[in-house]
């Protein structure tokens, strides 16, 4: 199920907002993982609607950029941070 949500009262600022289901199938993590990131702050941002979990894909995206790294060794030193 593909959510549509808008976000602004205005009605001009749309966000598609994806299950954890879909966002492991387009980006790799398992359901599980999601969970478990949700639980420790360490993945992306979510939505809570009602019992629902969703991700914009704004946030999605933006949680995928501040995780590039060049090298290994670039990644092991922001671990520690």
């Amino acid at each position: 199920m593909r959510w549509r949500w808008i976000n602004d009262y205005s009605g001009t600022a749309q966000a598609t907002l994806l299950s954890p289901k879909q966002v492991s199938e387009q980006y790799g993590p398992s359901t599980s993982t999601l969970a478990k990131m949700r639980l420790t702050g360490a993945g992306p941002v979510y939505v809570k609607l009602g019992r629902r979990i969703a991700y914009r894909l704004e946030d999605l995206e933006a949680w995928i950029l501040a995780n590039r790294f060049h090298s290994t060794s670039e990644y092991d030193s922001s671990a520690r941070d």
